[in-house]
């Protein structure tokens, strides 16, 4: 019998807070995260097109350093690690560490495989 893959999941809550939207993030079964929105631009801030590329790009061809994804995209380094950084926070990837010639590397690796928003009104 073929084992089953255990599919990783994030959750958004998105409810509404006075005029605004108040979203928790479920990283781990039984954490939970609040973080203000009050414009839902932050949010589309966090699921950009461009961050989306980002993370199928670190699904497919793996990078073994956020230089390298840099280059993969054709981006800018800053720019790149910024977004990484942010996905980071919210638990999208996970930074591993990895010494190369005496230097620290740290290579993207997915923590998601899917993501579940809910809006409650």
């Amino acid at each position: 019998m073929a084992k089953s893959k255990i599919i990783r999941t994030r959750n958004i809550t998105l409810a509404e807070r006075t005029g605004g939207f108040s979203a928790i993030f479920h990283r781990f079964k039984g954490e939970k995260k609040e973080f203000d929105f009050s414009t839902l631009s932050t949010l589309r801030t966090l699921l950009s097109n461009e961050k989306a590329r980002l993370l199928y790009v670190i699904k497919t061809k793996q990078p073994n350093s956020i230089y390298e994804l840099a280059k993969i995209l054709g981006r800018d380094f800053k720019a790149v690690r910024h977004d990484i950084r942010l996905l980071n926070k919210f638990g999208f990837i996970e930074l591993v560490t990895a010494n190369k010639g005496g230097r620290e590397r740290l290579k993207p690796v997915l923590a998601i495989d899917q993501l579940k928003i809910t809006i409650n009104i």
